[in-house]
């Protein structure tokens, strides 16, 4: 085995699941999902799909019918967008490691702006790549980025910087402004930035069609920008394993031929499903959303009126990011969280915040729960273990 692959770090989160396994009295806030099934109309399309027989291969980039789809549907948050700039994947992960394996050499620098999901960092390592991370900071109560640090880290030696927002685990949403000045330097450097926006839509700060300021909106068709997307978050999609990448028509064939030798193409079935999800976007999305708000807005409250416990509304995404006074190991408590007080939360390990924090640890609560109830009874019991 190449030693880059042996010595990947397994999931934390995972990890912290598994000392779960067969505990049904556990409350799980540890993945990055909701617990709310796909609705009927979407399950049912794929069940048509299949009863047609449609089981059969379809092209590399995606049936022309969905990315036409895709397209319509994100002329309607963004900037016109033609179909030869989108290629559909086999989920948001498979685009973002499609992605890498198109712009990313073994020796090449990239840059990451972290906390984030330990995918973005990872796959760049394991082709081979030099990592920088470049640290969101909280001040008064909220995520910022440090600018200039990022402009200092991101130099022309750099041939991608990765960006997610808004992000997981923080919330933490990039700002219109910040947005140009990346997007500027980047030009100057002649970096590539793969943006990461599969939450877009999660955003509860308003804007324009309810959308988290995008980099499709500050870029040109022809600028060094890829941007994932996926079906799994706000329709409610995660297992059907589907996403798509938004990219330079230059780039698009190129990419294609990678899918070929990732995983052919997306299940057409699957495809099917995703076409009567965009058709019915209305009907999906912003309940989803303004379920999510009332989710964060009955969590948050009662984490900060927890003793030791530092916490912010996040802008978007499903995420409440805390950090736990008197505890400096994330992974060891979490895993104490579940065997003690039966709560499963991520560690904040896993997405690079360091366990060195003087003030405390951090841990990720994902707050997208059917039942707020639920919520409210994972707090108890999180009260419940700090007071014992």
């Amino acid at each position: 085995m190449r030693p880059t692959v042996l010595n990947l770090q397994e999931s934390r989160i995972r990890e912290v699941a598994n000392a779960g396994i067969g505990r049904s009295d556990v409350l799980p806030f540890w993945f990055g999902e909701s617990d709310e099934v796909t609705p009927e109309f979407i399950r049912q399309a794929a069940i048509e799909s299949l009863q047609r027989g449609e089981t059969f291969y379809g092209h590399n980039l995606g049936l022309p019918e969905l990315r036409e789809a895709i397209a319509r549907y994100m002329a309607t948050v963004h900037q016109p967008i033609d179909s030869d700039r989108l290629a559909v994947t086999s989920g948001g992960v498979n685009a973002l490691m499609l992605a890498v394996q198109a712009l990313v050499d073994a020796g090449d620098e990239v840059v990451a702006v972290t906390p984030v999901w330990p995918n973005l960092v990872a796959q760049p390592e394991i082709l081979g790549a030099r990592v920088r991370c470049v640290s969101l900071q909280p001040v008064d109560g909220a995520w910022k980025l440090d600018m200039q640090a990022l402009l200092e880290a991101v130099t022309t030696r750099t041939r991608v910087l990765i960006i997610n927002a808004p992000n997981n685990p923080t919330g933490w949403t990039l700002t219109r402004d910040e947005q140009l000045r990346i997007a500027a330097h980047c030009r100057a450097t002649g970096t590539w930035i793969l943006a990461d926006e599969v939450y877009e839509r999660l955003y509860f700060g308003g804007g324009a069609h309810g959308c988290a300021p995008s980099f499709l909106d500050v870029c040109d068709p022809q600028d060094r920008l890829v941007v994932v997307h996926s079906f799994s978050k706000s329709f409610l999609m995660t297992g059907w394993r589907l996403g798509w990448l938004v990219m330079p028509a230059a780039m698009t064939p190129q990419v294609g031929k990678l899918i070929e030798f990732n995983t052919s193409c997306a299940p057409v079935f699957v495809q099917r499903a995703a076409m009567t999800a965009l058709a019915r976007t209305d009907d999906v999305t912003p309940r989803v959303v303004a379920h999510l708000k009332l989710c964060r807005d009955t969590l948050v409250p009662l984490l900060q009126a927890l003793p030791g416990v530092d916490v912010a509304p996040a802008p978007g995404g499903m995420y409440a990011f805390f950090r736990l006074a008197g505890a400096s190991d994330s992974l060891a408590t979490a895993k104490r969280l579940v065997l003690e007080a039966g709560i499963g939360l991520a560690p904040g390990v896993a997405f690079g915040a360091s366990d060195a924090d003087p003030a405390g640890c951090w841990l990720r609560w994902c707050f997208a729960s059917r039942d707020p109830q639920r919520l409210v009874a994972g707090v108890e019991r999180l009260r419940a273990w700090l007071g014992r």
